[in-house]
C-alpha cells in the first residue's frame, strides 16, 4: 500500500482529490502544502496530493513555490474537482458572528456570504478543514468547508452547494519523487519551471520555442525568484508528453536559453476528447523527424 500525504486536515478538498488519484491507499495529511511535499522528499510519503490552481482564484502560490524549491518532484496524474462548499456549525449553536475558510474559499463564496450572513466576520484559516475544526473547538462560529468535511466532524450543515460561481473546478495533482514516468496517451500535459535573466524579450524567446513547434501552450504564470527585484520564475504547462520528438526539442532548446526544471508529464484530466483529436497532428512532427533522420543517413532526400 502507498503512503500518501496530502494538505489537510481530514475534510479537505484535497482529501478528496487524493481518494481519486489513489484510490485505496494510505491517506495522512499534512497541515500544510510545503510539509505535505516535504515528507515525500523526506521518504514519509511514497507521493503527495496538493491543490495547483482553481478555475476562479488562479494558482496556488505554496505549491508553485514548494515544487520549484527544494529536491525535485514530478507530477504523475492530476485530477480536476467541481467546487462547491457546505457551510458547517455546530448543533444548537447559537448566533453565527464568525465564519472562518480559506482564503481561496471565502473569495468564491463572498457574495453569498454578503446575501446570508451579513452580520459575520469573515476569519480567514489554513484550510478548509481547519476552519471545521475551529468551529467544533468553539474558536469560530461558523466554517465554509468542503463537503467531505461533515464526514469527520459533529457538524451540522447550514447550507450545501455554496458557490458564486457555480462551474467552479479546481486541479490537484499528484506528485513524487523523480522516476519512471507514465506512458503518453495523446492526451497529456507537460510541465517545467524557467528561471530567465532579466532582459528584453527573454519570455518571448521561451514561448516562440513553443510556438514555433506547435506546442499548445495551456498555463504560465510568473513567481518572483525572492533573490533579487524584478527576477522571476515562470511556470509553464503545455500540452504533449516529454517522450514526443517535439516536446524533447522543445526542452532542450528552452534548456540552452535558462535554467530549467522538469515538473512533470502526464494525462491531461480536462478537454480530453479535444486534446486527443488535436493530438493526432503529433505524427506530422514524428514523420519530419524520421525524414530528418534519413537525410543525415544519406537514406532519403
Amino acid at each position: 500500500m502507498l503512503r500518501i500525504a496530502y494538505f489537510g486536515p481530514q475534510g479537505t478538498f484535497t482529501e478528496q482529490a487524493a481518494r481519486a488519484l489513489a484510490p485505496g491507499e494510505d491517506l495522512t495529511p499534512y497541515e500544510t502544502v510545503r510539509l505535505a511535499l516535504t515528507a515525500v522528499r523526506e521518504g514519509a510519503a511514497d507521493a503527495a496530493c496538493v491543490p495547483i490552481e482553481n478555475s476562479v482564484e488562479g494558482v496556488v502560490p505554496t505549491t508553485l513555490d514548494g515544487l520549484s524549491d527544494g529536491a525535485p518532484l514530478v507530477a504523475v496524474a492530476e485530477t480536476i474537482l467541481p467546487i462547491h462548499f457546505s457551510v458547517l456549525a455546530r448543533p444548537g449553536g447559537g448566533e453565527i458572528r464568525t465564519v472562518a475558510s480559506h482564503p481561496h474559499a471565502l473569495a468564491q463564496v463572498r457574495e453569498w456570504l454578503e446575501a446570508n450572513l451579513p452580520g459575520a466576520t469573515v476569519v480567514a484559516s489554513s484550510s478548509t478543514a481547519s476552519a471545521a475544526v475551529g468551529v467544533v473547538e468553539g474558536t469560530y462560529d461558523a466554517a465554509v468547508s468542503a463537503p467531505v468535511a461533515i464526514e469527520h466532524y459533529a457538524l451540522k450543515e447550514l447550507a450545501t452547494g455554496v458557490a458564486d460561481v457555480h462551474d467552479a473546478q479546481t486541479r490537484f495533482l499528484l506528485v513524487r519523487r523523480p522516476g519512471e514516468l507514465p506512458e503518453p496517451t495523446g492526451a497529456d500535459r507537460t510541465s517545467i519551471v524557467a528561471a530567465a535573466v532579466n532582459r528584453t524579450g527573454t519570455l518571448a524567446e521561451l514561448l516562440a520555442e513553443l510556438a514555433s513547434r506547435g506546442i499548445n501552450l495551456t498555463r504560465l504564470d510568473a513567481r518572483p525568484t525572492r533573490n533579487n527585484f524584478g527576477e522571476y520564475r515562470f511556470f509553464i504547462d503545455f500540452e504533449g508528453h516529454v517522450a514526443e520528438p517535439r516536446i524533447v526539442d522543445a526542452m532542450a532548446a528552452l534548456r540552452r536559453r535558462c535554467h530549467l526544471r522538469f515538473l512533470g508529464s502526464h494525462p491531461r484530466a480536462d478537454d480530453v476528447a479535444a486534446t486527443v483529436e488535436a493530438g493526432a497532428g503529433n505524427q506530422d512532427f514524428v514523420d519530419a523527424q524520421a525524414w530528418v533522420d534519413a537525410v543525415l543517413k544519406g537514406e532519403g532526400a
